[in-house]
């Protein structure tokens, strides 16, 4: 059978992007640098992020690594680089953190789920990249680590998404002794939601995805933006905050055909945006 997904014009050559029925597929695309987020690869992420949040038709996103490496991190050439610049390289420094940053947070605030599908390793700001992530699928050769304490630049950025997708334990042994840990280490730290035959990760990731988009695209929404601002607050502050959302939810047709579809024992036919 021919496959239904169509190739889309890349925001850049270190990314490619491909559609098919409401899963858009975005591809870090330089193994020559094992898909390293260099400012170039994070702003390249970041418009095709916001391009795909951005379409209607669009129910599913995947993030997945060409060759290798799913991404080994920011660029440690592009850094060493700066050093020589007037200012040692701060300004550079503030701006290549400020954009990780934005994009790590752009993940977590789009309204479509985002789902990492991981071969070889991700290490770094690409582990970061993992945990960010709302779902991730890992081969069982992928390997997981946040290896900056050995060369003297400790994970701090990383540790923000790691530590919030993890046990605060399992993240400091992550970060303090830098060890690349296995797929099965991670899938029981909770940093993926569960492994599957190397090779077979960005497959299993589309067909999670293809699940997903099957749902009510407004429901989605209102439960990934209330599920992450609630995780934040005080028990009493984030029942108020569910509660309220659980009534904006009944109010939608979507939550009305879902509730009427199964009480007739038939598939419900969700609004089309």
């Amino acid at each position: 059978m021919k496959s239904s997904a169509t190739q889309s014009p890349a925001p850049s050559l270190l990314l490619r992007r491909s559609d098919s029925a409401g899963v858009v597929t975005l591809t870090l695309d330089n193994a020559a640098s094992r898909n390293a987020l260099s400012l170039a690869m994070i702003e390249a992420l970041s418009a095709a992020l916001a391009d795909a949040g951005a379409e209607k038709n669009v129910r599913a996103i995947i993030i997945a690594g060409e060759g290798p490496a799913f991404s080994s991190g920011h660029d440690l050439r592009e850094i060493a680089a700066h050093r020589n610049d007037r200012d040692a390289g701060k300004e550079f420094y503030e701006r290549l953190m400020d954009s990780c940053a934005q994009m790590m947070q752009a993940i977590v605030a789009l309204q479509k789920p985002v789902i990492a599908a991981v071969e070889g390793v991700a290490t770094a700001a690409g582990c970061q990249l993992v945990a960010a992530c709302d779902l991730a699928i890992a081969g069982e050769a992928a390997r997981f680590a946040t290896p900056g304490v050995a060369i003297g630049l400790f994970c701090s950025t990383p540790l923000v998404a790691i530590g919030r997708a993890i046990s605060r334990k399992h993240a400091m042994e992550m970060a303090l002794t830098g060890a690349l840990y296995s797929a099965g280490e991670a899938e029981r730290f909770g940093l993926v939601n569960r492994v599957v035959p190397a090779g077979r990760a960005l497959a299993e990731a589309q067909a999670l995805a293809a699940d997903i988009a099957g749902r009510s695209a407004k429901t989605v929404a209102i439960g990934k933006k209330t599920f992450y601002a609630q995780i934040e607050m005080s028990l009493g502050d984030a029942y108020a905050l569910a509660s309220r959302a659980m009534v904006e939810n009944l109010a939608l047709s979507d939550a009305g055909e879902g509730i009427d579809a199964f009480l007739e024992k038939r598939p419900p036919q969700w609004e089309r945006e």
